[in-house]
């Protein structure tokens, strides 16, 4: 499993602008991923798919806020750096900005 760990990075959507927290952890050997965002209240999460490439993680996820919807996750890690985007139904894709690790 690659990118355990707590990241930190920049956010900009119509309903949410600053900064977000992703945890991605090991699940009882599944990867798991916790949201973060400061005064918003992130439903729960449950992974659908998740395929590693290298220092690639492309996930697919769900969440109770759009029931049976995918929420698309794609990430690159370097070291504590991070890039991606999310592709979120009836927000569009959200790129995730100066992305770091911080735990």
């Amino acid at each position: 499993m690659i990118g355990i760990g707590t990241w930190e990075c920049k956010v900009d959507t119509m309903f949410f602008k600053g900064t977000a927290q992703v945890k991605i952890f090991d699940n009882n050997g599944e990867y798991g991923f916790d949201v973060i965002i400061p005064d918003f209240d992130v439903p729960d999460i449950t992974v659908i798919s998740v395929e590693e490439d290298g220092n690639d993680i492309d996930a697919v996820v769900q969440t109770s806020l759009l029931p049976g919807k995918d929420i698309n996750l794609s990430v690159s890690i370097d070291g504590d750096d991070i890039t991606g985007f999310l592709k979120i139904p009836f927000v569009g894709k959200v790129k995730l900005k100066d992305g770091h690790r911080i735990a």
